[in-house]
């Protein structure tokens, strides 16, 4: 489509090249933000550069964070002795709003596969080792991927002759889901993680 402003086009691309939107969202998004007034454009353009000034990695857990170390890993009501290992910071964010989990965390920032180049040293998985030291169990939170099952077996392979109780989370159906549309590997998992009523 030929557009009638490059800054429109500009913008229609740098929106389209963002993870989950397409050229016609991408569309919207522009339109929308010149009908905003001045102050809001000039807000939005300053939260965008400060986003990428302000926040780092945590030094402990590498989740992104303003403050170093993170308000999670300074915390004195955390369980230190617990480290749920995710893949990404978003990882961090959905285990939180459960509430139920009361340990520290690490994040990888990423999987391995080989196939496209991702290695162990191109990852978290180094740092992690290193803060093992007081540490009783290390929870594999990954996500149920190929990627995501090579990397919980290269961790456990690592972590476990440091004599550390190695568990990974449950995988199984979801709540409000039926048996008859699930695939075999979800069954599988499900029998497979089944605990005792």
């Amino acid at each position: 489509m030929v557009y009638t402003s490059d800054s429109i086009e500009k913008i229609v691309e740098l929106f389209s090249s963002l993870p989950t939107i397409g050229r016609k969202t991408a569309q919207r998004l522009t339109f929308f933000l010149l009908r905003q007034p001045q102050d809001f454009i000039e807000q939005f353009a300053e939260s965008l550069l400060l986003l990428k000034k302000k926040v780092k990695y945590c030094s402990v857990c590498y989740n992104y964070t303003e403050i170093d170390p993170c308000p999670i890993c300074s915390s004195s009501k955390r369980q230190s002795n617990t480290i749920c290992v995710v893949e990404e910071p978003n990882d961090v964010m959905a285990i939180e709003k459960t509430g139920e989990y009361y340990g520290m965390y690490h994040v990888l920032h990423g999987t391995l596969n080989p196939l496209d180049g991702v290695n162990p040293e191109d990852l978290k998985i180094r740092e992690l080792i290193e803060r093992l030291g007081n540490v009783d169990e290390i929870i594999l939170a990954l996500n149920p991927s190929v990627e995501g099952e090579v990397t919980t077996q290269y961790l456990s392979k690592q972590i476990k002759p440091l004599n550390i109780k190695v568990t990974r989370i449950a995988r199984g159906l979801p709540v409000g889901s039926d048996l008859e549309f699930a695939d075999e590997a979800t069954i599988t998992r499900a029998l497979e993680g089944r605990v005792e009523v």
